[in-house]
């Protein structure tokens, strides 16, 4: 499959083992390399998630993630429309990668970097499809403190068998990819300065859902 271009929009899309689609986030194409896809997006544009997941946002309520997992567990969820709020967000997926690096800005810059641990890419004709697999790392953007996130919920969804034990190896393992790549900094930590500054292009329109690929 051919790379996307720089200001194409993409979907990443959370796939359940099922094959039904958990998550959708609409997407434009900072660049597609054989080290790693960039994309980005900014407040408003498309997204899809499911209704409790929608729920707990809106009400910040962390009880009804729990029960948007069991339901996840249970194959009983439905996706209601949304909106990517409050952040610029720039990606860093490497393709074979059980993690992305994401980094969310404001007004006042980077906010912080935050590591996500998923499934590998798996490409589409519409951008590509991964699994979150809940367990997340968040870094300050001096890179100097480091703060493990939702380890709760990782157990949760372990103790329900969304993560099997296989993927419980491969997110250990990225765990440590990770951290060394901090330490020697690697990745999109070598170019930490570039990233620190970059901001979204307001020439391109914000990326949705629902139309047949586009750049701007």
């Amino acid at each position: 499959m051919e790379n996307f271009k720089v200001g194409e929009r993409i979907v990443r899309r959370d796939v359940h083992r099922s094959g039904r689609v958990w998550s959708e986030q609409a997407l434009r194409v900072i660049g597609d390399t054989a080290d790693a896809l960039v994309a980005a997006c900014a407040p408003g544009a498309g997204a899809r998630w499911p209704t409790l997941y929608a729920k707990a946002r809106a009400e910040d309520d962390r009880s009804v993630r729990t029960e948007a997992f069991d339901a996840m567990a249970r194959g009983e969820w439905e996706l209601a429309p949304g909106e990517w709020q409050e952040t610029e967000l720039l990606l860093w997926k490497p393709p074979t990668a059980w993690f992305s690096v994401n980094a969310f800005y404001t007004g006042a810059g980077l906010r912080n970097w935050y590591v996500n641990f998923e499934h590998p890419i798996r490409r589409t004709h519409e951008g590509f499809d991964t699994f979150d697999l809940t367990v997340d790392l968040v870094i300050d953007p001096d890179l100097s403190t480091l703060t493990w996130k939702d380890e709760d919920e990782y157990a949760h969804v372990r103790r329900l068998g969304i993560v099997t034990d296989t993927e419980h190896r491969a997110v250990e393992l990225a765990r440590a990819q990770v951290l060394g790549m901090l330490e020697d900094r690697a990745g999109p930590f070598a170019d930490a300065g570039r990233w620190a500054v970059w901001s979204w292009n307001p020439a391109w329109p914000l990326p949705v859902l629902g139309r047949d690929r586009e750049s701007p």
